[in-house]
């Protein structure tokens, strides 16, 4: 039975490496059901790819294996409608059209730009553990979410007030598989801009269709009060430039340069002429898709760390030289993202198996990343490993823009930690998130001295 490999239930436990292992060396290629999970329907099933090789050869060959025909989440969308808005995402497209949208928001996460931010995102941290020290003990999942929510509102143009509700869209999105997250809402409409109030209002008064079926929450039904809010947001070109202008790399030499230091990023989406679908795709991409990763992988980080107190006592012996290559194993030993999904678009031979036209195909991040053919010992976490080819951040035309900038906030969060916690610990169990794509812990309580 390969179901457990599917239901978000295995992953509410542990992700299932040794299962992943006994696959790579039997069927590194092997047929996935897709059972019903609660009010869920189930689906057509699909090949799982566990082998580095065969998860690189994937990604990397968008012409046999296409984001853009089925979209890259493992459920179908429920309608054509659906699909036509889905394929408008930069995630679900294939070069060359995947190439303009990439090419649109590069600016805003090169090297340099990200350099620019290095020193407000270190301070952001800063704060977020001045916040807590006197406590003695917090839940690291909410010290830790704040940053990449700050973060990425202020690179949107999204004023301190409605970030809450970047955090509550992720939830709903990341979310949709566990009752505690799925119809969570935090934001106090009271606190709220008037932008987001009217925002607000537009929120799904459930998640639930008249039918008794789950309604998408990736769906245009399913977020309208995120669209309506970015809607609202590029109307309101004033406040964007506020916010954002700092957060953009002003050299880059496109056409809409002047259009980006004026309003952010939000001003460079519409200077270049995006269709409404692509532009409410794009916001989608910034605010869920830029937030999830790391309000996972960063509490994912430390609790690696603190089952492991020797690596941790190296880190902290020379966090200097060891923070960079220790958040790459991090990475690679806890990837926020466990798989993709890409459609095969023709007759093909992969891993041994023989694969159709229309296929789904299921690449694991979390299973390449354990390779013994690629990672010498891969259930050992080493700071130290080098070489580190991890693909927790993908690979060939869809490598993450922003895995600098994600990189950088977690290098401020852990730094802060080492600094500034003595002898930090656990105060209690981890709980993680139920979700077959997000790897991620809901509470994770520490304590220090």
């Amino acid at each position: 039975m390969t179901a457990e490999i599917f239901h978000p239930a295995t992953y509410a436990q542990a992700v299932p490496y040794d299962r992943f292992a006994e696959l790579r060396r039997t069927t590194p290629v092997c047929w996935i059901e897709e059972p019903a999970v609660g009010t869920w329907p189930a689906g057509s099933g699909y090949w799982g790819v566990f082998a580095h090789a065969d998860v690189k050869r994937v990604l990397r060959d968008p012409d046999t294996f296409s984001s853009h025909l089925g979209g890259t989440q493992i459920r179908d969308p429920e309608t054509s409608g659906d699909l036509d808005f889905v394929r408008a995402m930069m995630l679900n497209q294939d070069p060359p059209a995947q190439s303009r949208l990439r090419r649109i928001v590069a600016a805003a996460f090169t090297p340099r730009a990200i350099r620019r931010l290095e020193e407000t995102i270190a301070d952001r941290a800063r704060t977020l553990v001045d916040a807590v020290l006197p406590a003695g003990h917090a839940d690291f999942v909410e010290v830790a979410a704040d940053l990449p929510v700050w973060t990425l509102a202020r690179i949107m143009g999204v004023p301190d007030r409605d970030r809450r509700l970047l955090y509550d869209w992720a939830n709903r999105v990341i979310g949709y598989q566990d009752a505690d997250y799925a119809g969570l809402s935090t934001a106090d409409a009271a606190a709220l801009s008037p932008l987001g109030r009217a925002a607000l209002a537009e929120r799904p008064a459930s998640m639930t269709r008249p039918d008794g079926r789950p309604l998408n929450p990736r769906s245009r039904v399913g977020l309208a009060d995120m669209y309506a809010y970015a809607h609202g947001l590029a109307a309101a070109t004033g406040l964007a430039a506020t916010d954002s202008s700092a957060f953009t790399d002003n050299s880059a030499t496109t056409d809409s340069a002047a259009a980006d230091r004026d309003t952010g990023i939000v001003g460079r989406l519409l200077a270049e002429g995006l269709t409404d679908a692509e532009f409410e795709n794009m916001f989608f991409l910034f605010a869920v898709a830029g937030n999830e990763t790391l309000r996972n992988g960063i509490p994912g980080a430390l609790l690696t760390l603190l089952q492991h107190p020797d690596q941790l006592g190296t880190l902290r012996r020379d966090p200097e030289t060891l923070l960079g290559p220790a958040v790459d194993e991090l990475l690679r030993y806890w990837p926020p993202v466990m798989q993709f999904r890409r459609t095969a678009t023709r007759d093909v031979t992969l891993g041994g198996r023989d694969l159709r036209a229309g296929d789904k195909v299921v690449v694991y991040h979390a299973s390449a990343n354990r390779d013994e053919t690629v990672f010498p010992d891969p259930d050992r976490f080493d700071i130290t490993r080098s070489p580190n080819d991890y693909v927790s951040f993908g690979f060939g035309p869809h490598y993450c823009l922003g895995a600098h900038l994600a990189k950088t906030q977690m290098r401020a969060m852990l730094g802060q930690v080492l600094t500034r916690m003595p002898h930090v610990r656990p105060a209690g169990d981890p709980v993680r998130l139920t979700s077959n794509f997000q790897n991620g812990l809901k509470h994770l309580p520490i304590r220090w001295d």
